[in-house]
């Protein structure tokens, strides 16, 4: 260390107390690149009174979306959940309390989803699409809307034989094991709420499995984080996903033994809302019955 320290520069001082986008002079532009909240500027040695506003908005949105109940109608619209057929089974969560406290529940569904499964989904899909609410509600409501129209209009004109998608409340990733032993799909597809945090509550989550079975663990399964507007985009999250799922097919195994190939390069056109929706399974019941 210098025995004769040089006092700060005045001129220094004054431009790191701005907010970065108040810099000009190009230094500070990493905005441009992360939602992150850096170089904010402060007064004395407090947040900015706006910094500190945001700050406790963005908590309180994560907070309620993680404590808030998916509701079909409500949150997907009831011509979305004709078109679809989309219906709601439950884990052995009882409560989003329950769920919060004992995430082991929410890894698997309780007797009367898997009578209803029989029931409503035919066995041995493709592609079995589930959406999810884990820890964000709102990210479902805000991003599935969009994303499950495209995601399987393309999937069906890629030669998919995609399953009846439906909705799974106080949902954990790991559920998945007990839906690939129910309904033995090729590949399933989990499209849940990320856990929200100060910089978007409304982030989705796509995790992919291969023949997911009882005792599986994260080890067995992939992931495309990060879906939302500030984040991976729809058309991006889709070609992903259906590009993964196929990959997945192919090599018959997920996880860390799959790694992803993609790029914006290779991007083809997606499907429009007007194409066919999904290829045809047989009805449940004669499935169930030929099982």
């Amino acid at each position: 260390m210098s025995d004769n320290p040089q006092p700060p520069d005045p001129a220094s001082i004054s431009k790191l107390a701005q907010p970065a986008a108040l810099i000009a002079d190009g230094t500070l532009r990493w905005q441009e690149h992360t939602p992150a909240r850096l170089w904010t500027g402060r007064a004395g040695v407090s947040y900015r009174t706006g910094t500190a506003l945001e700050l406790r908005r963005d908590h309180a949105a994560a907070v309620d979306a993680v404590h808030a109940e998916l509701d079909l109608i409500r949150d997907l619209g009831a011509d979305f959940v004709r078109q679809f057929g989309l219906f709601e089974v439950s884990t052995a969560a009882t409560s989003k309390t329950e769920y919060l406290s004992r995430p082991d529940l929410g890894r698997r569904l309780n007797s009367k989803a898997k009578d209803l499964l029989w029931k409503r989904c035919p066995r041995g899909a493709g592609l079995q699409v589930i959406i999810g609410d884990g820890l964000s509600a709102t990210a479902v409501a805000a991003q599935v809307p969009r994303l499950l129209p495209v995601l399987l209009d393309t999937a069906a004109n890629r030669g998919w034989q995609i399953g009846q998608p439906f909705v799974v409340r106080h949902c954990r990733v790991g559920v998945l094991n007990n839906i690939g032993d129910q309904l033995d799909p090729q590949v399933v597809v989990l499209l849940i709420g990320e856990r929200p945090g100060l910089a978007t509550a409304e982030s989705l989550s796509a995790y992919l499995a291969y023949q997911p079975r009882p005792g599986d663990t994260d080890a067995r399964r992939n992931l495309i984080s990060n879906i939302h507007s500030a984040g991976v985009p729809h058309e991006e999250a889709i070609e992903r996903i259906l590009s993964l799922a196929a990959q997945l097919r192919d090599q018959q195994r997920s996880g860390i033994a799959v790694k992803e190939i993609w790029s914006r390069a290779i991007v083809s056109p997606l499907a429009t809302h007007n194409s066919p929706l999904f290829t045809a399974l047989p009805a449940a019941d004669e499935t169930r019955r030929s099982s």
